[in-house]
């Protein structure tokens, strides 16, 4: 009788591909058995510098790692820079999971329920957000079919042009229809504005926003008005810098510098063109700008801005009626046109120039301008013949071309340059599996269907995402599957209140409170008994007792807790103290939380050391430490702000054995005249800056709109602690049907919203024979 395999869901599945797979499993176990135990051939292992600073990375460094890992060197795919993968050929599979509208502070507001994640994976990293995450990961390619059709180009320009039947899968087609139709069919609806964060009024995000007051009915002549702005980065966040705004003629009727509020952290001149020197004669302020605004603004004005929403947040405002050019010209799977190419494209104008520095928001404003009257006189049937995905892939093969000349030897013939296949730079390795024969599997919000990566139902629930994933994953050599949090777990107000309620935790995980003292104790000998246990940020004297008592504010958890732990019953400043952390109905896990910090995975061998004077360096610090057993990195925290270096450094070491033993070496010991105290790391690597950016940053809201926030997380905080409880589950149902020898990386993609954006993190390891990754 032929056998039957049954998946979990009760789905068939074929019998032959398991039996082959589990025989060849029970094959190899025998002859490791037979062979003493020993593993029969070479294991993948994984090895990357995630210490320190060098813990943030790009997609581009995170597509380098997943297209060498799913291809090899065998298919030109070269190692990755920033970390290793050894013998790679041994790899069983590639699996990645990602966990769509989270961030790291999901991670780490529920740290204890993801118990799997932080005891399994040593290596994470910290993600920018992006918009499109998926093509953002696979590449910048589209789908195998449109390869293709690029590769095919010949010298006729009807091939060009596409055919009237394939424009009615023209996503701009599929939007808007084919006919010609007044402005006000493309200006966002109230929820597409929402959906892509542009200020809406009344919306708890949006408190202190300027309305502009433009409440006459849109009609189809409705004047329209071109809007850029270009921003810096501020302790604030991004703050404008220089506003542009031009009429229907194209006439510039503000072009103005704006001084920014907070400190300037990064004035992005390479793309906004401003400079130090330019601001500092400069007087205006936003309020005067959004002034202004409001009364050139006709009442029934229509704004038009390529990605408009990030200057309406800069700006602070709020108009009811956009028209936004990088969602007007539609592109698959969410994708979007840079403004330089629909401007060179649609237009023939060419912007943003290499020569300048910088870009020119007045050019900027124009071209968008310029783009939607297009759009709108033309219509979108002569938009979509324009056939714009066409043009790019031309525009890219083009630019390899003339760089491949460049490099050319001269004398070298044109024919071989000609005879030489085009790539595209950056294709996508989704595309790159199926021409090897290898099926990618993807399953959740995005799916390959005929090799086109197209939306599934957003609906699908986790759980059946899961089934399929149980009985498809262990089958395929490239996974991509997706989970998602329900719609009313990621509205805008919900996670301001779960920004504002894990930077209050961590203020108080970071806040100590020591006393009694007398009441003419020294100040400044307190100060100075509590900075041997590491970087303070503010010491206060509470006079609200009967006898004073000071809070200590410190910038690292292990410097908090060190002074819990060491001072706690000490006589410092002639009284004997008592030194505690702030009671709450938050801290009450506290200890729990530090305690799991401590044994996190990542902080395995690693060590934090205080009480360093700060005249001293990173080499004068390697050759204190030098006679420490297996000692493999230093780690000297630096203040992101001003540059400087902190009071106290992590040690990573090899073996876990060797960190226990400098503990004891280090306890005590003297550098230079400065008494060092150390205990086990708990913030060593990407969550130790991700603290300082939470404890530097202030709130956006304030007030009332805060506690609000904070209430309405409150009442579906548990269920959302459950449903990230479910989710570290479902990963550990996955990861357990994985080979060994399986690279699996998992992502939380990050979070861009009117509350702000939110990193991602990433977290990935090989799981080995023991269940755990191989590092």
């Amino acid at each position: 009788m032929a056998a039957v395999g049954i998946a979990l869901n009760g789905r068939k599945r074929p019998a032959g591909r398991l039996q082959a797979r589990e025989a060849a499993r029970e094959a190899k176990r025998k002859r490791r058995r037979a062979a003493g135990g020993g593993p029969e051939e070479k294991s993948s292992r994984l090895s990357a510098a995630l210490f320190g600073e060098d813990c943030e990375i790009s997609r581009d460094q995170l597509y380098e790692l997943l297209k060498y890992a799913a291809l090899g060197k065998c298919h030109n795919a070269t190692q990755p820079s920033w970390c290793r993968i050894y013998h790679q050929s041994h790899l069983a599979g590639v699996v990645v999971i990602v966990l769509h509208e989270m961030s790291q502070l999901h991670f780490y507001k529920f740290y204890l329920q993801f118990k799997h994640l932080r005891k399994v994976f040593r290596h994470r990293f910290i993600l920018t957000p992006s918009t499109n995450f998926l093509a953002s990961l696979c590449g910048e390619g589209g789908n195998l079919k449109a390869q293709n059709t690029a590769k095919g180009l010949t010298s006729t320009g009807s091939d060009c042009i596409p055919k009237s039947s394939d424009l009615q899968h023209d996503p701009i087609i599929r939007k808007y229809g084919g006919k010609k139709q007044g402005l006000t069919s493309y200006t966002l609806t109230l929820e597409e504005q929402k959906k892509n964060d542009y200020p809406v009024k009344d919306s708890p995000g949006c408190k202190g926003y300027v309305y502009t007051e433009c409440d006459q009915p849109r009609t189809d002549s409705s004047p329209l008005f071109g809007l850029d702005c270009e921003m810096c980065l501020t302790a604030k966040g991004n703050e404008v810098t220089r506003v542009s705004l031009v009429d229907a003629q194209g006439q510039c009727l503000l072009n103005e510098l704006v001084k920014p509020e907070s400190t300037v952290l990064n004035y992005r001149t390479r793309f906004s063109g401003i400079t130090k020197k330019m601001l500092l004669p400069v007087k205006t302020r936003l309020p005067e700008i959004q002034t202004r605004l409001k009364k050139m603004l006709p009442r029934d004005a229509v704004l038009v801005g390529h990605s408009l929403n990030g200057d309406l947040q800069a700006l602070e405002m709020i108009h009811p009626s956009v028209i936004d050019t990088s969602l007007l010209f539609a592109r698959n799977e969410g994708r979007r046109f840079k403004l330089k190419f629909l401007a060179k494209a649609v237009l023939g104008k060419e912007i943003q120039s290499e020569e300048k520095l910088g870009h020119d928001p007045a050019e900027d404003a124009r071209a968008a301008l310029e783009l939607a009257q297009f759009f709108i006189e033309q219509g979108p049937a002569k938009v979509a013949e324009l056939n714009l995905e066409m043009l790019l892939t031309t525009e890219k093969l083009a630019e390899v071309s003339q760089n491949k000349a460049a490099l050319q030897p001269q004398g070298c013939s044109i024919q071989k340059q000609l005879n030489e296949p085009p790539h595209l730079p950056k294709p996508c390795f989704l595309d790159c599996l199926q021409v090897t024969g290898q099926k990618p599997l993807l399953l959740g919000r995005q799916e390959l269907d005929s090799s086109d990566l197209h939306q599934s139902n957003m609906s699908t629930p986790n759980k059946q995402i899961l089934e399929r994933a149980l009985e498809d994953v262990p089958l395929s050599t490239f996974s991509i599957v997706q989970f998602s949090l329900g719609p009313e777990y990621v509205a805008s107000h919900l996670l301001a209140g779960l920004c504002e309620k894990v930077r209050s935790k961590l203020t108080d995980m970071l806040t100590i409170y020591a006393g009694p003292f007398e009441e003419s104790f020294c100040l400044k000998s307190v100060k100075k008994e509590f900075g041997r246990c590491g970087p303070i940020q503010c010491v206060t004297v509470v006079t609200e007792t009967n006898q004073p008592y000071v809070c200590v504010q410190y910038e690292v958890l292990e410097a908090a807790q060190l002074a819990v732990e060491s001072l706690n019953g000490a006589e410092v400043a002639g009284s004997c103290i008592k030194v505690q952390r702030p009671v709450t109905a938050a801290m009450l896990d506290c200890d729990v939380l530090i305690k799991e910090l401590e044994l996190d995975v990542e902080n395995e061998g690693v060590i934090y050391v205080a009480g360093l004077k700060k005249s001293l360096t990173e080499t004068d610090l390697q050759e204190e430490f030098s006679q420490l057993k297996d000692l493999e990195t230093l780690f000297l925290p630096k203040d992101l702000q001003t540059g400087k270096h902190r009071n106290c450094c992590f040690l990573k070491f090899q073996k876990s054995q060797s960190a226990v033993d400098a503990l004891e070496v280090i306890n005590g010991w003297t550098v230079k005249g400065s008494k060092l105290s150390s205990r086990n790391a708990l913030a060593s690597g990407h969550l130790w800056r991700w603290i300082w950016q939470m404890n530097h940053s202030n709130g956006k809201q304030r007030g009332n709109s805060l506690y609000e926030k904070m209430e309405q997380l409150s009442d579906r905080e548990q269920d959302l602690r459950k449903e990230v409880k479910k989710l570290d589950q479902h990963i550990k149902k996955i990861y357990r049907r994985l080979q060994n020898n399986t690279l699996c990386v998992v992502l939380f993609p990050g979070v861009n919203s009117m509350c702000g954006s939110q990193s991602g993190l990433g977290l990935m390891g090989i799981k080995d024979d023991g269940g755990r990754n191989a590092c």
